[in-house]
């Protein structure tokens, strides 16, 4: 039984040690310690409800809270640092110390995560050369960028009392016990040279806490760092493989950096759940073998907006917007037996009573909302937009946006003049799937598996139109260096090589979504309309605002598009599931008048539902 009572953060302030191992086991202070952790990223959690996610964990039982940082929210554009609002990682890390978390912080630059590209900035991919996650020059000198200004917030926060040269006003510990050297290099492993280069950036930086690896058992050997704790990763618990550990590192405590308590799930795919007793089971037994563990998820949240990320393996599949994950909390922050089963483990466990569960919040069933006018996107290009015009086209990364930093996410149009019809290959040049439009009538789509289209034979010149939407950048694997996004290069009608572009830029950013506010031609929707358009409506609330879920499939019409809630941008539902309901946090709806507007690519419908429960699909357990 271990009692960690006076261990927690705001009781330690002056201490000098911090995290340290010896002898097969970790010490804080010098006490025996521990790591019962839980994951929970504050970039998929509104702000508003950090604490109480924070308070759920530890009435569980955890003692510490873990994070990956995205840089690519953070440096959206390249020289632009944004640690404001949602993704102020200081108050974040604050707010974990004043609830008794420490923290186990995973700054990257690389995070996985099933998040874009891994968390790393798609204008990086601007370099025809680059090589992510090695020490090319032009990665390591963007990495040094953003480290010079991650570093100076996350080193105050360390758990040892030091002094920093770079911050000689630090006077106190902080709730950070140790860092994470960037994350599973052992399944990519392109550069022996890059985890020293990155561990390095880090002591220099300031960072003097306990460093740690985090990879798979295959991963393990490949990701190794001289002077970082090996963790592991996993969901079953193999015969042998915490002593597997000790083949790569002796007489060191034993880690599992993410136990997976649930898992991810991609469009056109099942709700992937994991049984909650084989759960706990396992985390019993890692308990047993005298392990530290992190749960990952505790709480997944939402990969808001066009954050979510991808994989290819034998196939694209990208992943859906909700980030339930299945785990001990679900995407609103609800109970699940999970967490009754882990706290009643953890509780014989640790030597003193939990604090009790947090009284969860109500969720609201707001009824049906009409979408009462729409506007083609035919209607709003010459009104809000300015096309790119180019010879040839161009990828959505290098289009001449953003201050140099091109586009990053949502949809490119390509436009171009066609005489006659005939045979439309992309040559797999589409990266995601592009709808294909000759003038404003809809031919049919181009993706990896439909790589031609017949065009219609017509009179006289007309446009041909690609409306080509990112999915998601991969997040996983060797292809990180092949993500670009749009039109990657040429598409052929009969042969030739289409030329001369207008290439609209449909990033849906909140400074467009304003301005589609006020633009001209909004009109009334009729009982049939097939987009691509823009719908709109209003959600009236009476009272104080409450969680709720969008349900969009409950309605005939709806086919694939996002949802933005009061310029927020919720995420992408699409028809063939498994999410059918999209997350909506209370704290931004508003009481009275909330501005609904969908972009819906295809069919579109009259009405969407507010309900007060989830439903993210046909279920199948995890094998």
């Amino acid at each position: 039984r271990f009692n960690w009572s006076e261990l927690i953060p705001l009781r330690l302030w002056g201490r000098t040690l911090g995290l340290q191992t010896e002898n097969s086991q970790f010490l804080l202070e010098g006490m025996p310690f521990r790591i019962f952790g839980g994951s929970m990223h504050y970039f998929r959690v509104p702000r508003e409800y950090w604490e109480d996610r924070m308070l759920k964990m530890k009435a569980c039982g955890l003692n510490t809270l873990t994070t990956y940082v995205p840089w690519n929210l953070h440096e959206q554009e390249r020289g632009k640092f944004d640690f404001s609002r949602n993704l102020d990682l200081e108050a974040f890390l604050s707010l974990a110390a004043e609830n008794g978390l420490w923290v186990i912080l995973r700054p990257g630059p690389y995070i996985c995560s099933e998040w874009d590209l891994g968390g790393l900035p798609s204008w990086l991919l601007q370099d025809p050369e680059m090589q992510l996650r090695t020490t090319y020059k032009g990665f390591t000198e963007a990495v040094d960028a953003y480290f010079d200004h991650l570093m100076p917030i996350v080193v105050p926060l360390q758990a040892s009392t030091i002094h920093y040269p770079l911050c000689p006003q630090y006077k106190k510990g902080g709730p950070i016990i140790a860092v994470q050297v960037e994350n599973e290099y052992g399944s990519y492993a392109k550069d022996p040279n890059y985890m020293t280069y990155v561990k390095t950036a880090l002591l220099n930086r300031g960072i003097v806490e306990l460093l740690m690896t985090s990879d798979n058992k295959n991963g393990l050997s490949f990701g190794l760092v001289e002077g970082a704790l090996a963790t592991v990763n996993f969901q079953k618990l193999e015969p042998g493989l915490l002593k597997y550990l000790d083949t790569v590192q002796r007489d060191q405590p034993k880690m599992v950096m993410e136990y997976w308590t649930g898992w991810f799930d991609n469009w056109g795919g099942p709700h992937y759940v994991f049984d909650a007793d084989e759960m706990v089971n396992t985390v019993a037994s890692i308990l047993k073998l005298g392990a530290s563990i992190n749960l990952y998820m505790f709480h997944g949240g939402t990969n808001f907006g066009f954050m979510n990320g991808a994989l290819e393996a034998d196939e694209y599949k990208s992943d859906v917007t909700s980030y339930d994950y299945d785990a001990v909390l679900t995407e609103a922050g609800d109970y699940t037996s999970k967490f009754f089963k882990l706290r009643q483990l953890f509780s014989m466990i640790i030597g003193q009573p939990l604090p009790l569960p947090p009284m969860i919040e109500s969720k609201a069933s707001y009824g049906a909302i009409l979408l009462h006018q729409y506007i083609s996107l035919w209607d709003v290009l010459p009104s809000l937009l300015q096309p790119i015009k180019s010879e040839f086209p161009i990828n959505m990364e290098n289009l001449h946006l953003n201050d140099s930093s091109g586009q990053s996410y949502g949809y490119v149009l390509y436009e171009t003049v066609i005489f006659g019809g005939g045979h439309l290959h992309s040559r797999d040049h589409v990266r995601d799937r592009a709808q294909v439009f000759v003038n404003t009538m809809y031919v049919g789509e181009l993706d990896y598996n439909t790589v031609e289209l017949s065009l219609p034979e017509g009179q006289g010149f007309r446009q041909l139109r690609l409306l080509v939407e990112n999915r998601g950048r991969v997040n996983y694997g060797l292809a990180l260096n092949e993500q670009r996004k749009g039109l990657i290069g040429d598409v052929f009608l009969n042969k030739t090589p289409l030329r001369n572009f207008k290439i609209y830029s449909l990033e849906m950013k909140p400074g467009f979504m304003k301005s589609l506010r006020h633009v001209a031609g909004w009109s009334a929707v009729p009982d049939y309309f097939v987009g691509p358009a823009f719908f709109r409506g209003r959600l009236w609330i009476e009272h104080q605002p409450q969680d709720t879920f969008l349900k969009l499939q409950a309605s005939p019409g709806w086919e694939k598009g996002v949802v933005f809630v009061n310029g927020q941008n919720l995420g992408r539902y699409w028809k063939i599931g498994p999410q059918e309901t999209l997350y909506l946090p209370g704290p931004w709806l508003w009481k009275g008048s909330n501005e609904i507007v969908i972009f819906e690519e295809r069919t579109a419908g009259r009405i969407i539902q507010s309900v007060d429960i989830p439903y993210l699909g046909r279920t199948q357990y995890v094998d």
